[in-house]
């Protein structure tokens, strides 16, 4: 068959489904080239429809050969009988950026002032020009055409030729009550559709509410644009999958690309603040404002420069337009284009010899208090070249280390292209495989293959399926006090800070280095007293939430919610000999509070530690051959320098905070849980058996996750130890390849055997349920960071706690009471074997053969 009639089968393939075609590949697209070089080509409609509308934009293969036909024919190399030379260089000025700018640069001094003059006009609208700059600067000297896409790109004509964002927007709402969490606009049982924007957006809130998709079409025949209404919106991880199924229901179409929508408007009493941002990079126009008086059909008015929304010609809510930029966001198609954007025409006017632009909103800065700083304000400081930051401040820190996941990855690496960036400017891009390693669809099996190859050629580096969490591992890669970020809403480092992200602005920092922030106020949270007897740091996590709830400063119920920390940098003291694998139990779990970042202020002897530790693993890694090599030496380089005059920013005594939360270990006597289904809902071990609302009976019990360290497993094989078959269903899965070939080597996997647990290979598992599943309707405990509905499995009810607490309900079968749990503890992780069993790896103290065997 044809690339036509191909083609048009698949188009009427998924047509069924109610979504387009896939754009071309590579393949089709140099098929698709040759049809059009024919002298009188067939269906030259539909070819030049495919050639302009489906092909993916930037540096993808298929937009190399676009780029490649288009400037032959501008050249004269080749002719189409459909295709002008000033038509092909239109077309160029539709590929954002990348392939087509040399191109476009070259047709500047092209003899046919048509050609030139077009090639000036689309210019003009591109901003991902990169070292082409420099080329149009040069040339603008002798050439009119360049120095005219010079002095527009200065005039910020890209912006000002943009509609503003508009003065009334007539809207209808659709609305989702309560709580939407991002697993519920993007299942992670559909992970390995992601990057398939239409296909993936067909699942959005299939698990939350009947006909999602029939009701958003039939809201569509009122006429107006749809808003995405809730109590509370966000929350959890994948934003940015999430905010392209809502574009993709509620937004407009991108000429030229593919697949792909911008706009929309999401109104939320609360929207998560990740969410918010990744709304923010996308184009969407993200809300907060009270929505008790709006309902599914509502036909709603929002004045965004007034701040007021109204029904039937009545005000029934206010807000403020945050940031102060937001409008200028929208306009630019997102706060990512409108940074590039911006950045591009200083770099105009100054080589122009021009002073600032006054065309854009500039971003309010908050008045110096003149008070000290906290850790993060001094963190985030640094990275800008400033002693400390404000809360309110907008700033662009430099972005040290950024990660990236699988089941997110393929999207950032199609935001890399889309940015035509093709190599990294942060200092260290890992990208981990740890979400579908374990039982990998097809779809995951080619990502694993292509993936590592895209990372390593732009310099950044590879893990390998099987190696482990992604956070275990990016966290071995960070140096102490510096900012960074990552694709996933747990990467929260134990040392430094880390604000998570949305892969678009992933791939933003990946490729620039640097991220947009409007630096948040803190929240302290200062542990005080001794640590009891059998309680865990996992008791500890818990206890934030369950003091914060005491203060009234967080709330369980959504409607009206309260959440002291929602957006807000969690800053944590009082625990300074911690190890940093324990410290990161605390920084892991600030994803759960809503948590824009988190802090963890240790003594610098674990972090000497921790740092001597990371150099021979990642000096093993170049051993082993993981690339990029040189970013791996870069690394090493900088972790020795640091090991050198091993020095911690600390908080000023002055520092303010939005609130101060005391937590007294001293009075912490029993386990603390999360209870089905909401990490916020915590209670004791006692509080919750006395509930008859809330189950007792424990079916399955996951030890796992990024929440887990080796101390755990070797936890939970001293209470199976010679006990017999666990009475639940047991899964076993520790966070690397390392934690599990140490703890085969200590004889823990023959105990885990003899309890009949299920060991699956190093990763995520259970955590994300995007694969392996539990029993539908479970009861279980888990170690893992979240429980939402339904993530774990169909109608699973699940808890969170300690896998010290895991362990001893997968032995009876349900949940124990206090002193059968202090019992068990007492005898089986205390006194002497207490220190032999939480033992972490230090890499730096074993020899060259175990280092080898570890990482086998």
């Amino acid at each position: 068959m044809s690339l036509v009639s191909n083609y048009r089968a698949h188009t009427r393939e998924r047509a069924e489904q109610g979504i387009p075609p896939l754009p071309l590949t590579a393949a089709e697209t140099r098929e698709l080239v040759e049809l059009l070089k024919a002298p009188a080509p067939q269906e030259k409609e539909y070819l030049l429809e495919l050639f302009t509308e489906h092909v993916s934009p930037g540096v993808d293969d298929a937009a190399l050969e676009k780029a490649a036909f288009l400037d032959a024919l501008v050249r004269g190399e080749a002719k189409c009988a459909v295709i002008s030379p000033v038509e092909a260089v239109r077309i160029l000025g539709t590929m954002l950026g990348g392939y087509n700018v040399k191109p476009l640069v070259d047709a500047l001094s092209s003899s046919d002032s048509a050609v030139a003059a077009e090639a000036a006009a689309m210019l003009k609208k591109t901003l991902l020009v990169y070292d082409s700059f420099d080329a149009v600067v040069g040339l603008s000297k002798t050439n009119s055409y360049a120095a005219d896409v010079l002095q527009s790109w200065a005039n910020a004509e890209w912006f000002t030729q943009r509609p503003e964002l508009q003065e009334k927007i007539t809207l209808t709402v659709f609305k989702v009550p309560g709580e939407t969490n991002t697993d519920d606009l993007s299942p992670a049982s559909e992970a390995f559709t992601r990057s398939d924007i239409p296909l993936h957006a067909l699942s959005m809130l299939g698990s939350k509410m009947e006909d999602p998709i029939g009701t958003i079409a039939r809201l569509k025949e009122k006429g107006h644009p749809l808003a995405y209404v809730g109590d509370v919106v966000g929350t959890g991880s994948s934003r940015k999958s999430g905010i392209n199924s809502v574009q993709w229901h509620l937004g407009e179409d991108i000429p030229a690309v593919p697949n792909k929508r911008t706009g929309g408007v999401v109104i939320g009493s609360i929207i998560a603040p990740i969410f918010f941002n990744t709304a923010e990079d996308s184009g969407a126009l993200p809300i907060q404002a009270d929505v008790t008086a709006m309902e599914t059909g509502d036909v709603i008015v929002v004045y965004p420069s007034k701040g007021v929304i109204e029904k039937d010609g009545l005000e029934i809510a206010r807000f403020s337009l945050s940031p102060n930029t937001i409008a200028d966001e929208v306009r630019a198609g997102g706060r990512i284009p409108l940074i590039i954007g911006r950045t591009l025409t200083a770099k105009a006017r100054k080589a122009l010899g021009l002073g600032a632009s006054d065309v854009f909103r500039q971003p309010e800065q908050p008045a110096d208090t003149g008070k000290g700083y906290t850790l993060a304000q001094k963190m985030i400081g640094r990275a800008c070249g400033l002693p400390g930051v404000r809360p309110g401040m907008y700033v662009e820190p430099e972005t040290l280390t950024v990660g990236s996941q699988d089941t997110t990855g393929a999207m950032t690496r199609d935001e890399v292209k889309e940015l035509a960036a093709l190599s990294f400017s942060a200092d260290l891009f890992m990208q981990s495989f740890c979400h579908t390693a374990a039982y990998p669809k097809p779809s995951d099996v080619k990502l694993h293959r292509t993936l590592p190859y895209f990372v390593m050629s732009r310099g950044g580096v590879a893990l390998r399926p099987g190696d482990g969490v992604i956070h275990t591992w990016l966290n071995r890669m960070v140096l102490p006090d510096t900012l960074g970020t990552g694709g996933d809403s747990h990467t929260r480092f134990p040392i430094g800070v880390s604000f998570p992200a949305g892969s678009g602005l992933v791939a933003f920092a990946g490729v620039t280095g640097t991220m947009p922030l409007n630096v948040p106020e803190s929240v302290l949270v200062r542990f005080k007293g001794e640590l009891q007897e059998g309680i865990t740091l996992r008791d500890l996590v818990n206890a934030i939430p369950y003091v914060a709830i005491k203060q009234g400063l967080l709330t369980v119920e959504k409607k009206g919610k309260k959440n002291v920390f929602a957006g807000r940098v969690l800053e944590i003291e009082g625990l300074p000999k911690l190890k940093v694998e324990q410290a990161f139990e605390l920084s892991d779990a600030s994803a759960e509070r809503s948590a824009a970042a988190c802090t963890v202020r240790l003594d610098k002897e674990p972090v000497i530690e921790y740092l001597s530790s990371n150099v021979k693993l990642l000096e093993q890694m170049i051993e082993n051959g993981y690339g990029d090599p040189d970013t791996l030496r870069r690394r090493i380089g900088k972790m020795q320098e640091w090991l050198k005059n091993p020095t911690l920013l600390e908080p000023d005594a002055d520092a303010e905070y939005a609130a101060v939360i005391e937590v007294d270990m001293s009075e912490i006597r029993e386990p603390i849980l999360a209870c089905p289904n909401d990490p916020d809902d915590v209670a004791t071990l006692s509080e919750v058996l006395r509930d008859e609302n809330r189950p007792k009976q424990i079916d399955e019990v996951f030890v796992g996750s990024c929440m887990t360290n080796i101390g755990h497993f070797r936890a939970l094989g001293e209470v199976l130890r010679g006990r017999g078959a666990a009475a639940a269903r047991l899964w076993v899965v520790p966070p690397t390849k390392m934690d599990m070939n140490q703890l085969i080597a200590e004889g823990y996997y023959s105990v885990y055997g003899a309890a009949g647990a299920r060991t699956e290979m190093p990763g995520c598992s259970l955590c994300m349920g995007n694969q392996a599943r539990v029993a539908d309707n479970a009861v279980v405990f888990s170690t893992s960071t979240r429980n939402f509905d339904n993530r774990m499995g169909a109608g699973a009810q699940v808890y969170l706690g300690s896998a010290e607490l895991a362990a001893v309900a997968a032995l009876l079968g349900h949940l124990p009471n206090k002193d059968e749990y202090l019992e068990v503890v007492g005898r089986n992780l205390s006194g002497e074997k207490r220190g032999d069993i939480y033992r972490y790896l230090n890499f730096h103290t074993v020899g060259q053969e175990e280092m080898s065997m570890l990482m086998d």
